[in-house]
């Protein structure tokens, strides 16, 4: 049987547990889960060979250990009016903080284009930025007046969600 990414990943030679150890159902649920969040208990239930309460415990346990954190979409940003998708370095402007890392959560909370921002390491830079952008003019905007706020250097990868794209995003393929 093959193995899915999460089950292949080795530290020092032993797997990888994650954070706490899952039983095996519950593992398999949570890969059923990511490969179609839709589907009804009872479906999954069949899929597993468990009841559908147990199905239903199982995804309450996962929710409430914070293991999942959210039910969502990912909807094709294309027809949700985004042409670019940028994927920043940033060397920020003060050392890091407790204090400054809150100030600095709370304002990309107030920027609904950041999808995801994080203190990071690698090429000189100590976070990253990836956010949607409608056209180039929008992003443009963005670099002067947000990235610049927070940044006294960056780098910025921009993506064209029309063209080309290889893999799509989606977390089903941790389940694979």
């Amino acid at each position: 049987m093959q193995k899915n990414y999460l089950e292949s990943i080795q530290i020092n030679g032993k797997p990888f547990e994650g954070l706490f150890r899952m039983k095996k159902k519950t593992e398999k649920l949570l890969f059923e889960l990511l490969k179609n969040s839709k589907r009804s208990d009872r479906e999954i239930a069949k899929v597993l060979g468990v009841s559908q309460p147990t199905v239903t415990r199982m995804r309450q346990r996962l929710v409430k250990e914070g293991v999942i954190r959210e039910f969502t979409v990912i909807p094709d940003l294309v027809k949700m009016g985004y042409e670019i998708m940028a994927i920043s370095s940033v060397k920020t402007r003060n050392p890091s903080t407790v204090e400054s890392s809150k100030e600095a959560a709370k304002w990309m909370m107030k920027f609904p284009n950041i999808m995801f921002a994080s203190s990071a390491e690698g090429m000189g830079k100590n976070g990253v930025i990836i956010s949607l952008h409608r056209n180039y003019t929008e992003y443009s905007r963005f670099a002067r007046e947000q990235l610049l706020h927070w940044a006294k250097d960056y780098d910025t990868m921009l993506i064209s969600l029309k063209g080309i794209i290889a893999k799509p995003l989606s977390l089903r393929y941790l389940a694979e």
